[in-house]
């Protein structure tokens, strides 16, 4: 047996013990759980005390880490070697929130340099969105600015903005990625042509979603201003012949790299609606965020290092304990997009079934993951967590100063938050129900029923995140906790958390559809496919 397997096996070993003892009597065995559970890093207090591991549980955890190289696979993730092996890529978002003059390389070849300029020019060019000296066609200021893209060049950008507007913007911001018209038509509502920027965020500058929709914007440009609508283009990407064809001015392209995974790519140009949005200051404070988190993944032993405490605990559940989903509950509602943009993170990045050299995964890997603002979802679907027949393990992030509002309302926020942990784990036993009810002179026969309804089984794990305030530096620190968390579990699983081959099908195949849809000829499919497409055809 390897020292890996042995590792696992220690691990599936521990989650066994665990499922006859109740994390709530952990604190009284061990009088030093909650000290070695909670990490501060980057403006983060995490606290896993409320994990249902033990302190040897999680040596055995740690163990595995160890095993499977986690420490070597950090330096070579750090010095730009080849991690994502099935591309033949660098992997290096972390070179994008760097200070200036940083020194990272990608496969030997330097990039901080490139990176410094383009940062330069996006600077630039919103400090001139910005201050007016940048306007439209028809000589009036931008007010709005509308963001076009799909996948890792949307979900960043939104949960960013989301987090971290202003009430009153001097820039508005709005998305379009669906390439159901509804969504595009919904953004450009009550926009002036004249003062809106349409941003088009590609790669490629050929993703079918993402065309179809500038193409609207363009036409919408176009309608009002004539020709010099154009003007109003600015592209992300990389393919400038694509891009000069569609009618963008070379000086309003910003490129970013193969290096540059999608779901990772907010701190790049991909970031720029936003760096406009807020401003220059606000963004890079946001990027200091995410480098302060760097430091820490990179530097801090693997015992007191958040990202890698918080991947095993999700490990520990995951493949010790065999709950395959986990829900992530954000109690500011600034963050309630958050879920939406882990769904991306982890599902595209670890949703994998065989390793790096092309064998069968011999352990499950990334969990489903769904969440939304708390308070609200208390009133949906927290009955589940709490009385469900399943254990789904939860992460709450909250925030302890509001940035506006009733700091009595914050207060009521923060008490759900914590309680609603509390309970998870601490539960409520029949005998207390029952109790309860007795002293409430409930007769006896109706206690029989009531009683079973009212118990909590509690023992349901839960991680605690939690900022002083919700800024552009802790929200920065948060996206990076994730992402260093998404690459531990990767190596842990032996798999490439940064391709996705994974989406690639069915956008061919919908390719194809499409043309049968629109009057080509039919070709073979399975019986159901073939007569929706009739259907529709007709």
């Amino acid at each position: 047996m390897s020292d890996v397997d042995a590792a696992w096996a220690a691990l599936h070993a521990a989650a066994e013990r665990a499922r006859v003892r109740r994390i709530a009597s952990l604190f009284d065995r061990e009088p030093d759980r909650l000290a070695k559970l909670t990490v501060d890093a980057a403006g983060l207090t995490l606290d896993l005390s409320k994990q249902p591991w033990s302190l040897g549980d999680l040596a055995e955890a740690l163990d595995l880490a160890r095993a499977s190289g986690l420490e070597a696979a950090r330096e070579r993730l750090f010095a730009g070697e080849t991690m994502n092996a099935s591309e033949n890529r660098a992997v290096l978002h972390m070179a994008l929130r760097a200070p200036e003059g940083a020194g990272f390389k990608a496969q030997g070849q330097p990039v901080s340099a490139e990176v410094d300029e383009v940062l330069g020019r996006m600077r630039t060019f919103a400090e001139a969105v910005r201050s007016g000296a940048r306007r439209g066609a028809t000589g009036q200021p931008f007010r709005a600015i509308l963001h076009i893209g799909i996948g890792g060049s949307d979900f960043g950008p939104r949960l960013v903005w989301e987090a971290l507007r202003p009430l009153d913007p001097q820039i508005e911001l709005r998305f379009a990625a669906n390439v159901d018209p509804a969504e595009i038509q919904q953004a450009l509502v009550g926009l002036d042509p004249a003062e809106t920027l349409v941003v088009v965020v590609s790669k490629t500058f050929t993703t079918q979603e993402t065309m179809t929709n500038a193409e609207t914007a363009r036409t919408w440009l176009r309608d009002a201003l004539g020709p010099q609508g154009d003007s109003h283009l600015v592209a992300v990407s990389t393919a400038l012949d694509l891009t000069r064809a569609f009618g963008v001015a070379d000086d309003q392209v910003f490129g970013f790299w193969d290096w540059v995974g999608g779901r990772y790519s907010v701190w790049s140009a991909v970031g720029l609606s936003c760096l406009i949005a807020l401003g220059p200051q606000a963004f890079d404070a946001f990027r200091a965020g995410g480098a302060a988190m760097d430091a820490h993944f990179r530097e801090t032993p693997l015992e007191s290092n958040a990202p890698v405490l918080l991947a095993l605990a999700h490990v520990f559940n995951r493949n010790g304990l065999g709950r395959a989903v986990r829900s992530v509950v954000p109690y500011a509602q600034r963050l309630r997009l958050l879920p939406n943009f882990l769904q991306q993170l982890e599902m595209e990045s670890n949703g994998k079934r065989v390793t790096f050299d092309g064998k069968p995964v011999k352990h499950a890997t990334a969990v489903a993951v769904f969440g939304d603002a708390g308070s609200n979802v208390q009133h949906a679907f927290f009955q589940m967590l709490h009385q469900g027949t399943d254990v789904i393990p939860l992460d709450i992030v909250a925030v302890a100063q509001g940035s506006e509002g009733d700091p009595a309302a914050q207060k009521k926020l923060l008490a759900n938050a914590i309680a609603q942990a509390e309970a998870l784990m601490v539960g409520r036993t029949e005998e207390d129900v029952r109790a309860e009810l007795f002293a409430k002179g409930v007769p006896a026969a109706e206690i029989e029923t009531l009683a079973p309804q009212r118990t909590f089984p509690g023992d349901r794990p839960s991680s605690f995140i939690l900022m002083d305030r919700l800024s552009p530096g802790t929200l920065g620190a948060l996206v990076a906790l994730y992402e260093h968390k998404t690459f531990v579990e990767g190596v842990l699983w032996g798999i490439n958390s940064f391709d996705q081959w994974g989406v690639e099908l069915g956008k061919t195949l919908a390719s194809r559809v499409l043309g049968e849809l629109t009057g080509g000829q039919s070709g073979a499919h399975d019986p159901s496919t073939a007569a929706l497409i009739a259907r529709l055809r007709g």
